[in-house]
């Protein structure tokens, strides 16, 4: 089983808005990627088949599959990493998940299951999901 990285998504509130980063990416650019500071050393483990778990206000809510990590140097001189992504957002079971800086690595075995396509849960307000989630519900 594949490595993932789990990270904040700062500035997002709902998955919505993490689909409508993705749709803007899509319009005007060849690759949906995000840059961060540190580079994984268990490159191998992740690819192929890692995706990037995203933390949105305090709970894992979605998953997005991971394409490619590349090192990149940004314009300050420092090396960097660029997370290439596929363009799915596939929402996961909300897990609590507590604020953390930077990214972390995310076994497989410790990753929120996916939710069903057609789960309900897709519909609900995002602070139903919460709730339930907090309850052990959903």
């Amino acid at each position: 089983m594949p490595l993932n990285m789990i990270k904040l998504c700062v500035g997002v509130s709902e998955i919505e808005e993490l689909r409508a980063w993705v749709r803007d990416c899509k319009a005007g650019r060849d690759t949906l990627d995000h840059v961060t500071r540190m580079f994984p050393r268990r490159k191998a483990d992740i690819l192929p088949g890692g995706s990037l778990f995203w933390v949105i206000r305090g709970l894992i809510l979605c998953r997005q599959p991971i394409a490619d990590l590349e090192a990149v140097t940004g314009a300050d001189g420092i090396e960097r990493c660029r997370i290439v992504f596929k363009p799915q957002i596939i929402p996961v079971r909300p897990t609590p998940r507590r604020a953390f800086q930077g990214w972390r690595y995310l076994e497989a075995s410790d990753s929120p299951p996916d939710l069903p396509k057609r789960s309900g849960a897709d519909d609900l307000p995002e602070k139903m999901k919460r709730e339930l989630a907090e309850l052990g519900l959903l």
